[in-house]
């Protein structure tokens, strides 16, 4: 039976504000936009029910909270009536993908009037609990092989520092040399630039969206029109180090080995492309080094912070103190990271083939 949203829940809505939990250590849950903020002696809902983020950041997200629990303003509550249940509720919602519905320029809002009205296939109870146990199978699937990923990466760290030491103290004492001296640093192409050439190329470009910490995010790759010329000068090569200039102040200066360029690739101005002299520095060494406090610290302590986003620029990225271990210790690690890449990559072969099926009964659940 084909149902809308409204038919089957209620809005509810919270004036709590995060400040009114500060200090506050009681026994019931409060739930804010990145999950569990805080607790307090009471609580606004007396069973479980879904909640939505309305404002802000991780705007649509969708969680399923437990019984005597309470959500700060930013969110609001979808109570289940009788005829579902709230963990059918939470999946229907999940794959309605609410954030479609934002509004707003400066902060994003999304209202239970916009999306109230979609529309989903609504089971008896009994089916409904069958496909609830299937899905949270599923889901646990997923999540084992999302933790597997975050334990190689960790596997790493600790190899990194049992070959390297303390990068911070650099108990190891290796000898230190300025970035500059090691490696071809360049900015890369402004978007909306101005060119006299009629002759433009579209090719794709790296963004900051592209680029974590340790690895590149292949999501979404956009393109950009360039002439020949851009094309040669900024075209990334296998092994290059992308870095961003700006983000969060404990995300600064993080960077990736880009291993696979897409043909006639290039990246944006915010982006540092770093091409190591790998007679000295080696790829898998630096991408690791920095991520650990040595680096981190570095970048934190000369960026430019306003409003809570930090920046670097290419002078201070130049000055970048790296520590330099003999080569045969990086190369030493860096078969170590490719052989833990190999077990990564089979982990991910699985973890996408599991969120296919997800994706799969999602739709044919709701669809």
């Amino acid at each position: 039976m084909r149902v809308k949203l409204e038919d089957v829940c209620e809005r509810g809505t919270s004036s709590l504000m995060q400040k009114d939990i500060v200090d506050k250590n009681g026994k019931y849950p409060v739930y804010g936009a990145s999950g569990r903020i805080g607790s307090m002696e009471t609580y606004q809902q007396e069973h479980q029910t879904v909640a939505v983020v309305k404002d802000g950041a991780g705007i649509g997200r969708t969680m399923l909270l437990p019984e005597k629990s309470s959500i700060i303003g930013t969110m609001q509550y979808l109570i289940p009536k009788n005829c579902i249940e709230p963990e059918y509720l939470y999946y229907a919602v999940k794959y309605m993908h609410l954030e479609k519905y934002f509004s707003g320029a400066t902060i994003p809002h999304i209202y239970f009037r916009d999306y109230k009205t979609e529309e989903f296939n609504l089971h008896n109870k009994t089916e409904q609990q069958e496909i609830i146990s299937t899905l949270k199978r599923v889901e646990a699937v997923i999540s084992n092989r999302r933790e597997q990923l975050a334990m190689l990466d960790e596997l790493v760290k600790a190899r990194f520092v049992e070959v390297f030491g303390d990068m911070l103290l650099n108990s190891l004492e290796w000898p230190e040399k300025s970035l500059e001296s090691l490696a071809d640093i360049v900015s890369g192409i402004t978007k909306g630039r101005k060119t006299t050439e009629t002759e433009l190329i579209e090719v794709p470009y790296m963004a900051v969206s592209n680029v974590k910490s340790g690895y590149i995010d292949w999501t979404t790759v956009k393109t950009i029109l360039a002439t020949k010329q851009e094309i040669e000068q900024y075209r990334l090569m296998p092994d290059d180090i992308l870095m961003t200039e700006g983000g969060d102040p404990d995300k600064v200066g993080r960077g990736a080995i880009i291993k696979n360029p897409l043909k006639d690739s290039i990246h944006q101005n915010h982006i540092f492309r770093v091409r190591l002299d790998k007679s000295e520095l080696l790829p898998a060494y630096f991408a690791e080094y920095l991520q650990h406090q040595k680096a981190k610290r570095y970048f934190l302590g000369c960026a430019k912070q306003t409003t809570g986003i930090a920046s670097i620029n290419m002078r201070q990225l130049r000055a970048l103190p790296v520590l330099i271990p003999p080569l045969p210790l990086q190369n030493q690690f860096a078969a170590f990271v490719a052989e833990v890449d190999k077990s990564k990559a089979d982990v991910q072969k699985a973890l996408d083939q599991t969120q296919l099926l997800f994706d799969s009964l999602m739709q044919q659940y709701f669809g």
